[in-house]
Protein backbone atom coordinates (compact mmCIF):
# COMPACT_ATOMS: atom_id res chain seq x y z
CA UNK A 1 0.00 0.00 0.00
CA UNK A 2 1.25 3.80 -0.82
CA UNK A 3 1.64 5.51 2.39
CA UNK A 4 3.05 8.72 1.14
CA UNK A 5 -0.34 10.39 2.13
CA UNK A 6 -0.22 9.17 5.62
CA UNK A 7 0.73 11.35 8.54
CA UNK A 8 4.25 11.37 9.87
CA UNK A 9 5.87 12.58 13.13
CA UNK A 10 8.82 15.37 12.05
CA UNK A 11 10.98 16.93 14.90
CA UNK A 12 8.40 18.92 16.95
CA UNK A 13 5.77 18.73 14.03
CA UNK A 14 2.89 16.43 12.75
CA UNK A 15 2.74 16.68 8.77
CA UNK A 16 -0.17 16.19 6.80
CA UNK A 17 1.33 13.68 4.59
CA UNK A 18 4.98 12.28 3.62
CA UNK A 19 5.26 14.35 0.60
CA UNK A 20 8.13 17.11 0.26
CA UNK A 21 9.05 19.73 -1.69
CA UNK A 22 12.80 19.78 -2.41
CA UNK A 23 14.63 23.19 -1.98
CA UNK A 24 15.17 24.49 -5.55
CA UNK A 25 17.04 28.27 -6.43
CA UNK A 26 14.78 30.41 -8.07
CA UNK A 27 16.10 33.39 -8.26
CA UNK A 28 13.41 35.78 -8.06
CA UNK A 29 14.19 37.37 -4.69
CA UNK A 30 15.67 41.02 -5.05
CA UNK A 31 19.21 42.23 -5.61
CA UNK A 32 19.47 43.20 -1.65
CA UNK A 33 17.97 38.96 -0.73
CA UNK A 34 14.62 40.51 0.14
CA UNK A 35 12.05 37.69 -0.93
CA UNK A 36 10.41 38.63 -3.96
CA UNK A 37 6.65 39.52 -4.13
CA UNK A 38 5.63 36.30 -5.29
CA UNK A 39 7.29 34.66 -3.13
CA UNK A 40 4.29 34.41 -0.75
CA UNK A 41 1.76 33.08 -3.77
CA UNK A 42 4.57 30.23 -5.29
CA UNK A 43 5.01 28.80 -1.83
CA UNK A 44 1.18 29.05 -0.72
CA UNK A 45 0.40 27.19 -3.81
CA UNK A 46 2.38 24.05 -2.95
CA UNK A 47 1.28 24.07 1.04
CA UNK A 48 -0.77 20.75 0.50
CA UNK A 49 3.03 18.95 0.72
CA UNK A 50 3.70 17.32 4.27
CA UNK A 51 6.79 20.01 4.39
CA UNK A 52 8.01 22.48 2.10
CA UNK A 53 11.67 23.22 1.95
CA UNK A 54 12.22 26.47 1.00
CA UNK A 55 15.01 27.40 -1.67
CA UNK A 56 18.77 27.57 -1.00
CA UNK A 57 18.90 31.00 1.03
CA UNK A 58 22.34 32.43 2.15
CA UNK A 59 23.17 33.22 5.86
CA UNK A 60 25.42 36.37 5.01
CA UNK A 61 27.08 38.46 2.15
CA UNK A 62 29.58 35.58 2.36
CA UNK A 63 27.27 33.47 1.56
CA UNK A 64 26.00 34.34 -1.42
CA UNK A 65 26.52 32.80 -4.87
CA UNK A 66 24.12 33.21 -7.67
CA UNK A 67 22.00 36.62 -8.47
CA UNK A 68 18.89 37.33 -6.54
CA UNK A 69 18.81 34.59 -4.20
CA UNK A 70 16.88 35.52 -0.68
CA UNK A 71 18.87 35.90 2.27
CA UNK A 72 17.67 35.41 6.25
CA UNK A 73 19.78 37.91 7.98
CA UNK A 74 18.65 41.39 7.70
CA UNK A 75 15.02 42.96 8.83
CA UNK A 76 14.36 43.28 5.05
CA UNK A 77 14.98 39.72 4.68
CA UNK A 78 12.91 38.97 7.61
CA UNK A 79 9.74 40.51 6.84
CA UNK A 80 10.24 39.34 2.86
CA UNK A 81 9.81 35.74 4.44
CA UNK A 82 7.43 36.36 7.32
CA UNK A 83 4.83 37.09 4.23
CA UNK A 84 5.35 33.97 2.49
CA UNK A 85 5.59 32.13 6.14
CA UNK A 86 2.62 33.28 6.99
CA UNK A 87 1.06 32.57 3.95
CA UNK A 88 1.78 28.71 3.59
CA UNK A 89 1.02 28.35 7.04
CA UNK A 90 -2.93 29.94 6.45
CA UNK A 91 -3.08 27.27 3.60
CA UNK A 92 -1.71 24.84 6.56
CA UNK A 93 1.42 23.52 5.42
CA UNK A 94 4.89 23.25 7.58
CA UNK A 95 8.18 25.53 6.09
CA UNK A 96 11.94 24.67 6.75
CA UNK A 97 14.16 26.93 4.89
CA UNK A 98 17.13 26.15 3.80
CA UNK A 99 20.53 27.57 4.95
CA UNK A 100 22.96 28.03 2.09
CA UNK A 101 26.29 29.37 2.36
CA UNK A 102 27.56 28.98 -1.25
CA UNK A 103 31.38 29.32 -0.65
CA UNK A 104 33.75 29.17 -3.70
CA UNK A 105 30.62 28.85 -5.75
CA UNK A 106 30.56 32.32 -5.97
CA UNK A 107 31.29 35.49 -8.29
CA UNK A 108 32.05 38.68 -6.99
CA UNK A 109 29.45 40.50 -9.12
CA UNK A 110 26.75 38.58 -8.01
CA UNK A 111 26.93 39.61 -4.28
CA UNK A 112 26.48 42.76 -1.62
CA UNK A 113 29.96 43.24 -0.86
CA UNK A 114 31.43 42.45 -4.62
CA UNK A 115 34.84 40.27 -2.69
CA UNK A 116 36.53 37.18 -3.41
CA UNK A 117 34.36 34.12 -2.32
CA UNK A 118 35.61 32.26 0.55
CA UNK A 119 35.53 28.39 0.64
CA UNK A 120 38.08 25.86 3.01
CA UNK A 121 41.13 25.84 0.08
CA UNK A 122 42.29 28.34 -2.08
CA UNK A 123 40.80 26.13 -4.79
CA UNK A 124 38.95 26.94 -7.62
CA UNK A 125 36.08 25.15 -8.65
CA UNK A 126 37.12 25.11 -12.52
CA UNK A 127 33.36 26.28 -13.31
CA UNK A 128 31.55 29.08 -14.98
CA UNK A 129 28.63 31.33 -13.49
CA UNK A 130 25.91 33.59 -14.74
CA UNK A 131 26.43 37.19 -13.68
CA UNK A 132 24.34 40.48 -14.42
CA UNK A 133 27.14 40.78 -17.16
CA UNK A 134 26.80 37.34 -18.24
CA UNK A 135 28.97 33.73 -18.26
CA UNK A 136 32.03 34.06 -16.62
CA UNK A 137 34.66 31.69 -14.96
CA UNK A 138 34.17 31.11 -11.60
CA UNK A 139 37.83 32.95 -9.78
CA UNK A 140 39.73 31.39 -7.50
CA UNK A 141 38.44 31.70 -3.78
CA UNK A 142 39.84 32.85 -0.29
CA UNK A 143 40.63 29.97 2.09
CA UNK A 144 38.73 30.96 5.40
CA UNK A 145 41.17 31.04 8.46
CA UNK A 146 40.49 29.15 11.41
CA UNK A 147 38.62 32.18 13.14
CA UNK A 148 36.82 32.82 10.35
CA UNK A 149 35.33 29.10 10.07
CA UNK A 150 34.28 29.39 13.84
CA UNK A 151 32.80 33.03 12.69
CA UNK A 152 30.74 31.30 9.33
CA UNK A 153 29.18 28.46 12.09
CA UNK A 154 27.96 31.66 14.16
CA UNK A 155 26.76 33.07 10.74
CA UNK A 156 24.24 30.19 10.33
CA UNK A 157 23.28 30.44 13.92
CA UNK A 158 22.11 34.15 13.27
CA UNK A 159 20.53 33.04 10.17
CA UNK A 160 18.71 30.23 11.90
CA UNK A 161 17.83 32.55 14.65
CA UNK A 162 16.18 35.00 11.79
CA UNK A 163 14.49 32.26 10.05
CA UNK A 164 12.23 31.36 13.16
CA UNK A 165 11.65 35.11 13.53
CA UNK A 166 10.52 35.14 10.35
CA UNK A 167 8.25 32.24 11.13
CA UNK A 168 9.94 29.68 9.78
CA UNK A 169 9.31 25.95 11.14
CA UNK A 170 12.91 25.23 11.41
CA UNK A 171 15.96 25.25 8.99
CA UNK A 172 17.86 22.65 6.62
CA UNK A 173 21.49 22.92 6.28
CA UNK A 174 22.46 23.08 2.66
CA UNK A 175 24.84 20.28 3.00
CA UNK A 176 25.19 18.89 -0.68
CA UNK A 177 25.34 20.15 -4.04
CA UNK A 178 29.06 21.10 -4.15
CA UNK A 179 28.54 24.37 -1.65
CA UNK A 180 30.61 25.31 1.30
CA UNK A 181 29.67 22.69 4.02
CA UNK A 182 30.09 20.18 0.96
CA UNK A 183 33.42 21.67 0.01
CA UNK A 184 34.79 20.84 3.34
CA UNK A 185 33.96 16.75 2.52
CA UNK A 186 35.86 17.05 -0.14
CA UNK A 187 39.79 16.56 -0.39
CA UNK A 188 39.64 17.77 -3.71
CA UNK A 189 38.23 21.65 -2.34
CA UNK A 190 39.78 20.94 1.46
CA UNK A 191 43.37 21.15 1.77
CA UNK A 192 43.72 22.44 5.10
CA UNK A 193 45.53 21.47 7.68
CA UNK A 194 44.12 23.03 10.69
CA UNK A 195 41.32 20.70 12.77
CA UNK A 196 39.08 21.66 9.33
CA UNK A 197 40.89 19.27 7.10
CA UNK A 198 42.70 15.99 6.52
CA UNK A 199 41.00 13.63 8.33
CA UNK A 200 37.03 12.30 8.08
CA UNK A 201 36.75 13.65 11.44
CA UNK A 202 38.39 17.00 10.85
CA UNK A 203 36.27 17.12 7.30
CA UNK A 204 33.34 16.75 9.00
CA UNK A 205 33.84 18.89 11.86
CA UNK A 206 32.24 21.78 10.32
CA UNK A 207 28.94 20.48 9.34
CA UNK A 208 28.79 19.07 12.70
CA UNK A 209 29.71 22.51 14.35
CA UNK A 210 27.00 24.45 12.28
CA UNK A 211 24.32 21.93 13.41
CA UNK A 212 25.03 22.28 16.91
CA UNK A 213 25.35 25.72 17.00
CA UNK A 214 21.73 25.87 14.71
CA UNK A 215 20.30 23.16 17.53
CA UNK A 216 21.31 25.82 20.60
CA UNK A 217 19.72 28.27 19.16
CA UNK A 218 16.20 27.12 17.88
CA UNK A 219 15.95 23.67 19.14
CA UNK A 220 17.57 20.68 17.65
CA UNK A 221 13.66 19.36 16.41
CA UNK A 222 13.71 22.05 13.69
CA UNK A 223 16.91 21.36 12.62
CA UNK A 224 18.13 19.18 9.39
CA UNK A 225 20.23 18.67 7.37
CA UNK A 226 20.38 18.08 3.47
CA UNK A 227 23.33 15.96 2.37
CA UNK A 228 24.45 13.97 -1.46
CA UNK A 229 27.02 11.34 -0.99
CA UNK A 230 29.23 10.73 -4.11
CA UNK A 231 28.28 13.94 -5.52
CA UNK A 232 30.83 15.24 -8.07
CA UNK A 233 30.16 18.12 -9.74
CA UNK A 234 31.92 21.31 -9.89
CA UNK A 235 35.10 20.54 -9.12
CA UNK A 236 33.84 18.17 -5.92
CA UNK A 237 35.83 15.22 -5.86
CA UNK A 238 35.27 13.01 -2.33
CA UNK A 239 37.49 10.06 -2.80
CA UNK A 240 37.59 6.57 -1.87
CA UNK A 241 36.97 7.65 2.10
CA UNK A 242 33.94 9.47 0.64
CA UNK A 243 31.29 6.02 2.04
CA UNK A 244 32.61 6.66 5.52
CA UNK A 245 33.25 10.09 6.14
CA UNK A 246 28.80 10.24 5.42
CA UNK A 247 28.71 7.17 7.85
CA UNK A 248 30.60 8.60 10.43
CA UNK A 249 28.90 12.19 9.73
CA UNK A 250 25.40 10.69 10.15
CA UNK A 251 26.37 8.87 13.09
CA UNK A 252 27.57 11.65 15.19
CA UNK A 253 25.01 13.90 14.03
CA UNK A 254 22.11 11.53 15.32
CA UNK A 255 23.56 12.18 18.74
CA UNK A 256 21.91 15.32 18.10
CA UNK A 257 18.56 14.30 18.17
CA UNK A 258 17.75 16.64 15.04
CA UNK A 259 14.34 16.81 12.98
CA UNK A 260 15.55 14.96 9.79
CA UNK A 261 18.32 14.48 7.20
CA UNK A 262 17.66 15.29 3.84
CA UNK A 263 19.00 12.44 1.53
CA UNK A 264 19.98 13.15 -2.27
CA UNK A 265 20.56 9.64 -3.08
CA UNK A 266 22.67 9.07 -6.36
CA UNK A 267 22.50 5.79 -6.36
CA UNK A 268 25.06 4.15 -3.44
CA UNK A 269 22.15 1.62 -2.57
CA UNK A 270 24.53 0.16 0.55
CA UNK A 271 25.58 3.29 1.88
CA UNK A 272 21.95 4.24 2.02
CA UNK A 273 21.00 1.18 4.04
CA UNK A 274 23.88 2.15 6.17
CA UNK A 275 22.30 5.67 6.97
CA UNK A 276 18.74 4.15 7.34
CA UNK A 277 20.54 2.23 10.31
CA UNK A 278 22.86 4.91 11.81
CA UNK A 279 19.83 7.56 11.42
CA UNK A 280 17.03 7.19 14.22
CA UNK A 281 15.19 10.50 13.29
CA UNK A 282 12.83 11.39 10.02
CA UNK A 283 14.85 10.26 7.26
CA UNK A 284 14.39 11.60 3.37
CA UNK A 285 14.73 10.35 0.52
CA UNK A 286 15.01 12.65 -3.21
CA UNK A 287 15.53 9.92 -5.81
CA UNK A 288 16.79 12.62 -8.50
CA UNK A 289 14.18 11.90 -11.75
CA UNK A 290 12.14 9.57 -9.77
CA UNK A 291 9.24 8.49 -12.28
CA UNK A 292 5.56 9.06 -10.23
CA UNK A 293 5.50 5.58 -10.46
CA UNK A 294 7.65 5.23 -8.29
CA UNK A 295 6.46 7.36 -5.87
CA UNK A 296 6.29 5.51 -2.22
CA UNK A 297 8.44 2.69 -2.78
CA UNK A 298 11.58 3.96 -0.81
CA UNK A 299 8.58 4.19 1.91
CA UNK A 300 7.41 0.38 0.99
CA UNK A 301 10.99 -0.94 1.19
CA UNK A 302 11.39 0.45 4.66
CA UNK A 303 14.36 3.11 3.41
CA UNK A 304 12.59 6.36 4.23
CA UNK A 305 10.02 7.66 6.10
CA UNK A 306 9.58 10.85 3.69
CA UNK A 307 10.07 11.35 0.00
CA UNK A 308 11.32 14.70 -1.71
CA UNK A 309 10.76 15.61 -5.32
CA UNK A 310 11.39 18.75 -7.26
CA UNK A 311 10.23 19.69 -10.66
CA UNK A 312 6.89 17.73 -10.27
CA UNK A 313 6.08 20.02 -7.20
CA UNK A 314 7.46 23.14 -8.89
CA UNK A 315 6.00 22.68 -12.03
CA UNK A 316 2.32 21.63 -10.16
CA UNK A 317 1.04 23.36 -7.30
CA UNK A 318 -1.83 20.24 -6.76
CA UNK A 319 1.19 17.49 -6.82
CA UNK A 320 -0.52 15.79 -4.01
CA UNK A 321 -4.09 16.07 -5.58
CA UNK A 322 -2.66 15.32 -8.49
CA UNK A 323 -1.04 12.11 -7.21
CA UNK A 324 -4.00 10.71 -5.44
CA UNK A 325 -5.86 10.85 -8.59
CA UNK A 326 -3.36 9.54 -10.85
CA UNK A 327 -3.89 12.68 -13.09
CA UNK A 328 -1.95 13.89 -15.30
CA UNK A 329 0.94 16.07 -14.40
CA UNK A 330 1.97 19.31 -15.97
CA UNK A 331 5.93 19.27 -17.21
CA UNK A 332 8.07 21.78 -16.11
CA UNK A 333 9.15 24.44 -17.97
CA UNK A 334 13.02 25.13 -17.68
CA UNK A 335 13.16 28.31 -19.22
CA UNK A 336 10.98 29.44 -16.20
CA UNK A 337 13.55 27.85 -13.70
CA UNK A 338 15.90 31.38 -12.63
CA UNK A 339 14.80 34.19 -12.76
CA UNK A 340 11.85 36.15 -14.51
CA UNK A 341 8.01 36.68 -13.86
CA UNK A 342 5.28 34.79 -12.90
CA UNK A 343 5.25 32.75 -16.10
CA UNK A 344 6.48 29.20 -15.08
CA UNK A 345 6.43 30.47 -11.49
CA UNK A 346 2.92 31.22 -10.22
CA UNK A 347 0.86 30.17 -13.53
CA UNK A 348 0.96 26.77 -13.75
CA UNK A 349 -2.71 25.62 -13.56
CA UNK A 350 -3.97 23.16 -11.05
CA UNK A 351 -6.01 20.54 -12.46
CA UNK A 352 -9.41 21.91 -12.10
CA UNK A 353 -8.02 24.87 -13.35
CA UNK A 354 -6.87 23.22 -17.22
CA UNK A 355 -10.12 21.22 -17.39
CA UNK A 356 -11.97 24.29 -17.06
CA UNK A 357 -9.95 25.60 -19.45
Amino acid sequence: MNTVFEPVRLGRYTLSNRLVMAPMTRSRAQYDGTPGELGATYYAQRASVGLIVAEGTQPSDDGQGYLTTPGIYTDAHVAGWKKITDAVHAKGGHIFIQLMHAGRMSHPDNTPHHRQGVAPSAIAPGAGMFTATGMQDIPQPRALTTAEVRQTVQDFRHAARRAVEAGADGVEIHGANAYLVHQFFAPSANARSDQYGGSIENRARFAIEVAQAIAEEIGADRTAIRLSPGMALWGIDEGAEGPELYRYLVAELDKLGLAYVHLMHLGDEALLADIRKLWRSALIVNRPGRAREQSGADLAAGLADLESYGAMVLANPDFVERLKADAPMNEARREGFFGGSEQFYTDYPTLSEAQGA
